[in-house]
């Protein structure tokens, strides 16, 4: 089953499934000569292809954890992070952007090229409010949004996938064709896993993803400066068995850089106790 998605994806991402055709392979359409396609080998990677890689990896992640089944809080934790993904650069992705929580009490938050976003039970009680969770889906999205997963695809990898596709303009593809294309497949969906999950990103791209995420939480009415205050709890709280603090740059580098980026932005104070009440019985329905 997987081998066959895997296949679908290649296939349909470059217009080689025809309606009606009984051959999985099916026929390239006639759109540019072949030195058109070759040259395309170099091109960024496209939303609808930055999804399919996205779901895939989601897959691989849920391989690993298992999903806290709760439509009460999947729904609250969706509706916090909408409401900072509309603040984005990318608002719209095209396969939308989706919330979803790991039973697992290890304190870490994935995020999938194309907006599937996963948050840990552990990470989740790690938060002292709604506007601490608010500030790690806005992290999360940040690296979305800056599509930092989907560059850690070796371009390599990726060259030589559309270099096959590319080579001929309408032909029907052999299975030693079609076996490589999956394993070139398997092999982006690796190293996409190893940087979110195994290795985590490099330190510039942290960086990056909190000074966005603190201008999402600002222009959604959050608190700009809680991703602050939640790291801090964080070192406070310490982790063990893996976790964020294995897969994130020194949390005191990340520290001075927000603290430097957030020290005169003023903080609207009128709605945060609210969302405190919501967010503590929101938590005690659910999972407390």
């Amino acid at each position: 089953m997987k081998r066959f998605f895997l296949i679908f994806f290649i296939l349909f991402c470059y217009g080689c499934l025809s309606t009606g055709s009984t051959d999985l392979t099916g026929h390239l359409k006639t759109i540019k000569t072949a030195t058109e396609e070759l040259s395309k080998a170099s091109r960024p990677i496209s939303d609808v292809e930055e999804y399919y890689v996205g779901r895939a990896l989601a897959a691989r992640i849920l391989t690993n954890y298992k999903v806290l089944n709760n439509a009460l809080l999947i729904d609250y934790i969706n509706l916090v992070g909408l409401s900072i993904a509309m603040h984005s650069e990318r608002p719209n992705t095209y396969g939308g952007y989706h919330f979803t929580l790991l039973d697992t009490m290890e304190k870490n938050a994935f995020a999938c090229p194309g907006g599937i976003i996963f948050i840990t039970k552990g990470m989740l009680l790690s938060a002292k409010s709604e506007d601490e969770l608010a500030a790690i889906l806005a992290h999360e999205i940040a690296h979305i949004n800056n599509k930092d997963g989907i560059s850690s695809i070796k371009s390599a990898r990726w060259t030589e996938a559309l270099t096959i596709i590319g080579t001929q303009v309408a032909r029907t593809y052999t299975s030693a064709e079609i076996s490589k294309l999956v394993s070139l497949f398997e092999g982006a969906i690796d190293d996409v896993f190893k940087t979110i999950v195994v290795n985590g990103y490099s330190q510039q791209q942290e960086f990056s993803a909190d000074e966005k995420a603190v201008n999402y939480l600002k222009k959604a009415g959050y608190n700009p400066k809680a991703l602050v205050d939640f790291i801090t709890n964080l070192n406070v709280q310490g982790s063990s068995g893996g976790g964020i603090m294995n897969t994130h740059p020194s949390s005191s580098a990340r520290l001075e850089k927000l603290m430097e980026t957030t020290f005169q932005i003023p903080v609207d104070i009128s709605s945060m106790n609210n969302r405190l009440e919501r967010f503590k019985a929101v938590i005690k329905k659910t999972i407390q």
